[in-house]
């Protein structure tokens, strides 16, 4: 390749933006804050959402779409809720334009009568829709998912990260009792540590959010972390229990099994496309991407090394039968016939890209039924037979998933560091990062200082917390358990 990434050690955040860009995954858009996302990144998110979607279908729930456009008044209606996401807001004030000296102008006669919010989130919009469907505990529960995107106006943006518009999906389900909405809190949490486990080869921490972490309006939130390599968390997907506080404020009731009214139950839960971004930062390296084969759009690459264009038709033919086997197995294969490019910038292209197989085959390999096999993720090289080269190719695709969560597994696990002082903490932050268990008064004012002082916040209690008498590491107060902390995206 002409261009040569930053490297990690270098500048971590300059080697991101760089790989995001280079990739050809996204790239930033004229509107400040908005990203565009290229075709080889949307095919990433395509594979992560179909994953999704059939995980949260076999689940039960079903797909709808609500609204863009918020009511103002609607967001007012839950105090804590339109607190937590007033700064963020995006407004509409008017709905024509019109033309005045040559120039478009804002009609100033087409004011609405009521200002819309370009959705942060959904829950005001779908409980004020949901008062509609449900009478009595017969119409419950109701399990429902939406794709969309959604504004939330930040003024510091990174690509997929954090931008003022992404994509999303979020779950809006009702329920008859609180029990039913807090098991379904916890079945979602589990289908997104599945997913960020089994398909994104990301090992994740299953936990519950301090109470000023948690998601505004809700009575609990837990959440899957992760850790990135340069030490610094990712929160990749969350899960509320929202208890009856959106019920009360949109007077959602039903009618039980004893014909008593009461408060429908609620929950939602989200993840979006800082996945693309959590993806990037596990698994690659100074040379580009590093896809896990679950979620690669190109699961093989054949180069064909020719003296002679003439020669590419020869072995893309003797190829077939292969590419055919593999396709039949629902691997996807790319055979790249472009002889304007030396096979070495195709290498590196398919490096950065980060697709898991690449087969090198020439004249001399056809001759000896022979493939010259590289695997993205560890570098290594091997030569396989033509004979049985599907069945080994689908085996290695399975071992370069694996090895790759084991190997970023690994890397989470020798970056949790227990500390018992204050000034211990500080040290190891800014030395080695990652995540820190330590023990905590359970005060909001010492999580207020330590997230001041070090910029490190409170990412879990991790729900396998282990009760362990302890004193708070800044206030010497008693504690009955160890937080996470660390310094996050």
């Amino acid at each position: 390749m002409a261009e040569k990434l930053t490297s990690r050690a270098e500048d971590y955040s300059k080697w991101y933006n760089e790989l995001v860009m280079m990739a050809d995954l996204a790239q930033h858009s004229d509107v400040k804050g908005c990203m565009v996302i290229k075709p080889y990144g949307y095919a990433i998110w395509e594979k992560m959402k179909d994953a999704l979607d059939k995980m949260f279908k076999d689940t039960g729930h079903q797909n709808a779409y609500f609204p863009l456009f918020i009511p103002k008044s609607y967001l007012s209606k839950e105090a804590s809720h339109v607190e937590g996401f007033a700064k963020e807001c995006a407004v509409v004030t008017h709905y024509r334009l019109k033309t005045q000296d040559g120039e478009v102008v804002v009609d100033p006669d087409a004011k609405l009568e009521e200002e819309l919010i370009v959705r942060p989130t959904s829950e005001t919009i779908i409980w004020n829709t949901y008062k509609g469907w449900i009478q009595s505990y017969r119409d419950l529960p109701i399990l429902i998912n939406q794709w969309a995107n959604v504004v939330r106006w930040e003024m510091r943006t990174r690509l997929f990260l954090r931008t003022a518009e992404f994509l999303w999906q979020e779950g809006h389900t009702a329920h008859s009792t609180a029990q039913e909405a807090m098991e379904e809190t916890a079945k979602m949490l589990d289908v997104y540590a599945d997913f960020a486990e089994n398909w994104m080869a990301m090992p994740v921490i299953k936990g519950k959010k301090t109470e000023s972490e948690r998601f505004a309006g809700a009575l609990d939130t837990l959440c899957i972390e992760a850790l990135m390599q340069d030490g610094k968390a990712l929160q990749a997907g969350t899960s509320h229990f929202l208890g009856q506080n959106f019920a009360k404020a949109f007077d959602v009731k039903f009618a039980n099994k004893e014909g008593v009214q009461d408060y429908v139950w609620a929950t939602s839960w989200g993840v979006s496309t800082r996945l693309m971004g959590a993806l990037i930062m596990t698994h690659s390296d100074d040379k580009g991407l590093r896809l896990p084969p679950m979620l690669a759009p190109i699961h093989v690459v054949i180069v064909p090394i020719y003296k002679g264009a003439e020669q590419i038709d020869v072995i893309l033919e003797k190829m077939k039968p292969l590419m055919d086997e593999l396709k039949a197995k629902g691997i996807t294969v790319k055979f790249d016939a472009d002889d304007t490019k030396r096979s070495g910038w195709k290498f590196a292209e398919y490096e950065l890209k980060g697709v898991p197989v690449r087969i090198a085959v020439g004249q001399r390999d056809l001759e000896n039924n022979s493939l010259e096999i590289a695997r993205r993720d560890t570098g290594e090289k091997m030569s396989f037979s033509m004979d049985g080269a599907a069945d080994q190719i689908e085996q290695l695709l399975k071992d370069i998933q694996s090895s790759m969560l084991s190997s970023a597994r690994q890397f989470r696990d020798q970056h949790i560091t227990p500390v018992e002082s204050y000034e211990e903490f500080k040290e190891l932050l800014e030395t080695k990062g990652g995540f820190f268990a330590a023990h905590w008064d359970g005060t909001a004012a010492t999580e207020e200082k330590i997230k001041t002082e070090t910029k490190a916040t409170i990412r879990c209690i991790p729900l396998d917390q282990v009760q362990e008498d302890g004193k708070c590491m800044v206030t010497g107060q008693p504690s009955k358990g160890r937080v996470l902390f660390a310094k996050a995206y």
